[in-house]
């Protein structure tokens, strides 16, 4: 189980939301954020609430889901897929002074969907999805990442309607300079079907809510529902609430991580209501069960 020191931001609901510390342009749910920063080893955790397409222009950016390890280095670009949690960690470069330079694309369902009827392109060869993928980013890419630069300067006066025709763009360019990533965004609109208690156990400390467990599921909302009461014999909040109180009693009670750590380790965003649903469900509040075991350290 991996153990959270911070909160899970929410992307990119908590990057477009003041105070933020990036350029940004946003309209109507369309969301390009630019990040040109002098970082060393700026760690965390965020949950991907749409598609994400990161390119990095400067420094590197590592990204980790479930047991792997991906590097996307100066010139490359990363596919994430929605509806998951991912551990980060980016910097500079030392010899330049740890300038990190990245974009970030959020690709909505109904953007990508427009565009595959507006593309018409039939790859030549599958290939299959991964929730994380990298790949260079060539000199016509580059020329699009380059050519967005002017607008973060003055945002509000760019429209809705330019900013969802510069995405469209990106997605032709990536189309046309590498078929293996448009054969990608092709599967992200497609909602594989798998196991409900395969993701229940991947996501049940997670920071996720009904409808993103019923779209890792291939499911609707409806049908998520009662399929998982069909399994578990009762309501996917219930048991989710359960199981992650549990977990907490657990945690508190034979380790020494702090009510903080535990509560976001847990699937939970707001000590105060963890607090709160903790004492409801033992009679007890966290920071009080805690008291024994720190006397005895």
């Amino acid at each position: 189980m991996l153990i959270r020191s911070s909160k899970v931001v929410k992307v990119p609901l908590e990057l477009t939301t003041a105070p933020y510390h990036q350029s940004i342009l946003e309209m109507n749910g369309l969301s390009v954020i630019e990040s040109c920063t002098h970082t060393q080893n700026n760690a965390g955790s965020m949950f991907l609430e749409d598609h994400l397409l990161l390119f990095v222009l400067k420094g590197k950016y590592t990204v980790r889901y479930g047991n792997q390890s991906y590097t996307v280095k100066k010139n490359e670009m990363v596919l994430l897929q929605k509806s998951i949690t991912v551990e980060y960690e980016k910097s500079g470069e030392k010899d330049e002074e740890y300038l990190l330079d990245y974009m970030m694309f959020f690709l909505k369902e109904d953007l990508i969907n427009e565009f595959v009827k507006m593309a018409d392109l039939k790859p030549s060869y599958p290939a299959a999805l991964a929730a994380v993928s990298v790949k260079s980013v060539n000199d016509r890419l580059i020329s699009y990442i380059e050519s967005l630069k002017p607008y973060f300067k003055q945002p509000d006066e760019i429209s809705s309607g330019l900013i969802k025709i510069k995405l469209l763009e990106l997605l032709f360019d990536v189309a046309d300079t590498n078929e293996n990533f448009y054969f990608q965004l092709l599967q992200l609109k497609r909602k594989e079907r798998k196991s409900i208690t395969e993701v229940i156990e991947e996501n049940i400390f997670n920071p996720v809510s009904l409808n993103d467990l019923a779209h890792l599921s291939g499911r609707s909302l409806s049908t998520f529902k009662r399929e998982f009461k069909e399994i578990y014999n009762t309501s996917p909040l219930y048991y989710i609430r359960k199981r992650r109180m549990d977990k907490a009693k657990e945690l508190l009670t034979h380790t020494s991580l702090s009510v903080t750590d535990v509560c976001f380790s847990t699937g939970f965003e707001n000590v105060s209501h963890f607090s709160k649903v903790f004492k409801e469900r033992f009679g007890i509040s966290p920071s009080l069960l805690k008291k024994p075991l720190r006397l005895t350290e």
